[in-house]
């Protein structure tokens, strides 16, 4: 499903029933899901289930004698999977997760359709306001794109230290 889709069915069906629900238990109170919290649950709902494909691939690709040569040499569980599995999960999925974090990170716009005063909407706001839309819309594309350049260079040193003292194929 869109990630817009499910925003405005998360916003506005969801007000929806919480009114039934409220209406079924006798209360005439209007109850409506604040913008933020839809936003982040339709972004969590959706990028949650990306990040955990992409550590599902990373568990995938560990290489199973690995595993068990530390059964073999007496390593509990907890021991495997902190000392073994976990420095290799992270070191193939940053790459993953990196690239959920920049499309997450340009996303958030999305949430301006519903109101939420966020970068787009006060853009959007300040080019209705002044009769200028290029000035505003393209000022917030270079704020996306020094957000953007900043994550990808955290993104490359932490991939880096990861990887760092293994020999390139």
């Amino acid at each position: 499903i869109p990630e817009l889709i499910l925003l405005l069915i998360l916003y506005y069906g969801g007000t929806i029933l919480f009114q039934k629900v409220v209406a079924l238990l006798g209360s005439e109170e209007y109850v409506e899901i604040d913008a933020f919290w839809a936003g982040v649950l339709t972004l969590g709902f959706v990028f949650g289930a990306y990040a955990s494909e992409v550590f599902r691939g990373a568990i995938l690709s560990i290489h199973k004698g690995q595993i068990e040569a530390a059964q073999a040499i007496g390593m509990n569980r907890w021991q495997v999977f902190y000392r073994i599995m976990m420095p290799q999960i992270w070191r193939f999925a940053l790459p993953g997760i990196g690239n959920i974090w920049l499309v997450l990170l340009k996303d958030t716009a999305l949430i301006s359709v519903i109101g939420l005063d966020e970068l787009m909407r006060k853009t959007y706001v300040a080019a209705g306001s002044t009769q200028d839309p290029f000035t505003f819309f393209a000022f917030a594309a270079l704020i996306y794109l020094l957000l953007t350049a900043f994550s990808m260079a955290v993104l490359q040193k932490a991939e880096k230290r990861l990887t760092r003292g293994m020999r390139r194929s």
